[in-house]
């Protein structure tokens, strides 16, 4: 959908629009004013910019099922507009009841280049306010975290680079090379969007290489210490299986000696205590190496100590209880729902786990299947996989991209070390190495790891980490796209 047939759609709910806005100038005005009482500087009128974005796509509940993805599409692509980009460049791609966002900044073509993608995602993971301190789908802050659903993950992201299109376009900068956003709207879920973008669209696939939003980014220790950069480079395979057991049922009154959600207990306990081998790359044990020494102690004398030898089990044993850190060192499964049972006086004719698992790079799916049958030990229960995983290769760190990443992170952090690493997670970025686009994880965002709460109740991000990184982006596409 172009921008011209999105706004002949928007007329109809213009009211709507107006108050929606009132109410955005309205949070974005407190919390300018709590920053500024809390002492610190005017904000710039890009940091006012990325404030106002940040607040108005976070408002926005664009988890799945609800069909609220293209309003913040929409959003971003008249912000856009409004700052000088051609509606033609400007392009909202509606599918089913999400859609994606691509905007071209066009370049003069003097380098020779081809375009770089800029990847980030627009939808994010349920929040139910009765489990939440704040209110999930408003930006909130106690002047020293910034607290709302997406505020990491990845509103963050899309945020810092459409804020930093509108910067570059407001001061006149010509890219020596066309930039490409690509925004997708599901990939939190089926990653239906991701996939048209990666596999679908002939004017985005022949970029040379893609910076995603949703990964990367600094690491700091509890009293802000910047310890290291990451570059995500790789990242797990994303596997999902149902394990279902069956049962006759019957009534409550008369229990059997075999009960469906008893027997599914069981198998859930057993994957529970279960450990994958240990798994590791060189650029997994460069990682620890750097990581270790920077943070010292006993984790950081167990970091060392893999990196040395990933075969010390009492250094992987460490590691494995760092929920931050055991995805680098071995493919991991763990149960995420549970459902069973039909009525409270009957018993349960059947019980089902679901089961999410991120596979090392290079071990097969298969094995990973083969050996929870194994750990389970139950042929009775039913394994069913819920989708084709996708398999996606190492993007070997290439000079330029680090030297510009380096540039922006220096800016903030003097010599601070840049590295690429393995995400434990998935993103975006499997779709487009796969579709032979190399991909990099370099979002501006430093935190402790330890507060990295995306997915997860209370979500926040610093409220110094989102000004900090104002630049970040600026930096970035400057030094690749510039003179």
């Amino acid at each position: 959908m172009t921008y011209g047939s999105f706004a002949h759609r928007l007329t109809a709910s213009i009211r709507k629009e107006k108050l929606v806005n009132k109410i955005i100038v309205l949070v974005t005005t407190a919390l300018l004013s709590s920053w500024t009482m809390a002492g610190e500087p005017v904000l710039s009128e890009h940091e006012q910019k990325a404030l106002e974005i940040y607040t108005r796509i976070i408002a926005v509940e664009s988890s799945k099922n609800l069909g609220n993805v293209p309003e913040i599409a929409n959003y971003l692509a008249a912000e856009l507009i409004a700052a000088g980009f051609p509606e033609e460049d400007v392009e909202v791609v509606p599918l089913g009841e999400t859609a994606s966002l691509i905007a071209k900044y066009r370049g003069d073509g003097s380098s020779g280049k081809a375009p770089i993608l800029l990847l980030g995602h627009m939808d994010v993971v349920e929040a139910f306010a009765k489990d939440w301190e704040r209110p999930p789908f408003e930006l909130t802050t106690d002047g020293v975290y910034f607290f709302a659903r997406g505020s990491d993950d990845n509103k963050f992201g899309v945020t810092q680079i459409t804020s930093t299109f509108i910067r570059l376009k407001k001061e006149g900068f010509v890219p020596d090379r066309d930039l490409i956003i690509a925004f997708s709207g599901d990939e939190e879920t089926g990653m239906l969007t991701t996939r048209m973008l990666a596999y679908d669209r002939e004017d985005l696939a022949n970029a040379e290489f893609a910076l995603n939003s949703d990964a990367g980014g600094g690491d700091l220790t509890a009293d802000g210490v910047a310890v290291l950069y990451r570059i995500q480079a790789a990242e797990k395979t994303y596997i999902t299986w149902e394990l279902t057991v069956r049962n006759p049922g019957g009534h409550s009154s008369r229990p059997r000696p075999d009960n469906a959600i008893y027997d599914l207990a069981d198998a859930i306990t057993k994957i529970q205590n279960y450990q994958f081998p240990v798994r590791w790359s060189e650029m997994t044990q460069s990682y620890f190496e750097a990581t270790g020494e920077q943070l010292g102690g006993e984790l950081g004398d167990a970091m060392i100590r893999f990196a040395n030898n990933p075969q010390d089990k009492s250094a992987s044993d460490r590691l494995a209880r760092e929920s931050s850190y055991v995805g680098t060192t071995r493919t991991t499964c763990v149960v995420t729902m549970l459902q069973a049972g039909h009525a409270e006086n009957a018993l349960p004719q059947s019980a089902t786990a679901t089961v999410n698992c991120r596979v090392f790079p290079g071990v097969p799916v298969t094995a990973v299947e083969n050996a929870l049958r194994h750990v389970v030990d139950n042929d009775s229960i039913e394994f069913k996989q819920i989708e084709e995983a996708t398999e996606s290769p190492v993007s070997n760190l290439r000079p330029d991209v680090v030297a510009a990443v380096s540039k922006a992170v220096h800016a903030r952090y003097p010599d601070l070390q840049v590295i690429g690493y393995m995400e434990s997670g998935g993103t975006d970025g499997m779709h487009f190495r796969k579709a032979g686009i190399p991909t990099w994880g370099v979002s501006g965002l430093f935190m402790n790891p330890d507060e990295m709460y995306a997915h997860g109740l209370n979500e926040r991000v610093p409220v110094k980490a989102f000004y900090d990184a104002q630049d970040h982006w600026y930096i970035i596409l400057k030094e690749l796209a510039g003179d």
